[in-house]
């Protein structure tokens, strides 16, 4: 018989994590919503606009945390669906450092572009 895991059993801190995770995402994705329509009513997305945003500290450092979050909440539910359909032994091994590698890499190209659109550099 598979192992069984799932972050989606209440209870469970993966469970407790990824609900925690989709909440933050929905609270930065609801509030960059309000401030770009309502606070700066912006009509449109221009790169220089965003460059210009990724300046602020502020915004950096939450369009940072929230790229680490979106890469944790996605890839926590997908391993979790697949052990979830029957996978394990060393497949689930094998996909685990797959998918951890893809979200360390992806993350870290998020945070590169992040401050090259901050004005940085990275030498």
């Amino acid at each position: 018989m598979a192992e069984r895991y799932s972050s989606f059993t209440p209870g469970g801190t993966g469970w407790l994590l990824q609900r925690i995770t989709a909440a933050f995402l929905v609270v930065v994705l609801a509030f960059h919503f309000f401030q770009l329509h309502f606070v700066t009513h912006a009509a449109e997305v221009t790169f220089a606009g965003t460059q210009a945003r990724m300046e602020n500290p502020g915004y950096f450092l939450a369009m940072v945390l929230f790229l680490i979050t979106a890469a944790f909440h996605g890839v926590n539910g997908i391993y979790n669906a697949l052990v979830n359909q029957g996978l394990s032994g060393t497949p689930k091994k094998v996909v685990l450092a797959i998918l951890t590698l893809s979200g360390l890499a992806l993350v870290a190209q998020g945070i590169y572009v992040a401050i090259v659109m901050a004005g940085g550099s990275i030498s």
